[in-house]
């Protein structure tokens, strides 16, 4: 596994995105360094989706999407990842959007999530908020 893959949860990029958000700030820090750190930054496609009907300045949220995508990881989850994620979330009432996410993290061979969602499931990877991987890393 590539320890600088890093897997950015949805609201992590809403944040990055919507200067609005509380953890705006964080979330630009956060993409900085992994930039300047030359972290491969993995996020799944059915953020895009998600993304684009959360946001209300949608053109803002189209030009973000043209740039990201030719810099950061976008991931789909296949066929296995779901049946696993639908399995976890019935036997374990878990939420699927999470389990999904972190699935997908580790089949693109991460280690780190990051997410502002401090009951995010844990699937074995090491879980930070914005902060926290901040703090960590410096």
């Amino acid at each position: 596994m590539n320890l600088n893959k890093i897997y950015f949860d949805t609201n992590i990029v809403l944040d990055i995105i919507d200067s609005t958000r509380i953890n705006h700030k964080s979330a630009n820090i956060l993409l900085k360094f992994c930039i300047f750190n030359n972290y491969k930054i993995i996020i799944s496609e059915d953020m895009l989706s998600t993304i684009f009907y959360i946001q209300k300045d949608k053109k803002q949220v189209l030009e973000f999407l043209k740039v990201i995508q030719n810099d950061w990881d976008i991931s789909t989850f296949g066929k296995e990842i779901i049946s696993n994620a639908i399995e976890l979330s019935l036997n374990n009432t878990l939420d699927l959007e999470d389990i999904l996410q972190c699935l997908c993290a580790k089949e693109n061979g991460c280690k780190i999530l990051i997410t502002n969602d401090n009951k995010f499931y844990d699937c074995g990877l090491s879980i930070f908020t914005a902060e926290e991987f901040l703090n960590e890393t410096s």
